[in-house]
């Protein structure tokens, strides 16, 4: 289970990263629909939403990162 649970992590985290750049990158009117900040014809960049998904997928690397260790009982 808790190789599985690393694996889990790194791939959620990896996704938390993707979606920051995508926050940064393309303006709230050309995300898509789904996504929070969606603004029809709207140039804004999320800025905070991009570094908020950033930090959440750098803890979740952490997490994985310390569940790997050895276990210790």
């Amino acid at each position: 289970m808790p190789k599985a649970m690393v694996a889990a992590s790194i791939v959620v985290g990896m996704l938390f990263v993707i979606l920051a750049g995508l926050y940064w990158a393309i303006p709230a009117g050309s995300l898509p629909a789904w996504m929070p900040g969606f603004e029809v014809g709207s140039t804004h960049i999320h800025f905070k939403h991009g570094l908020g998904s950033f930090i959440l997928g750098l803890a979740i690397f952490a997490f994985a990162w310390f569940r790997s260790g050895p276990n210790r009982i």
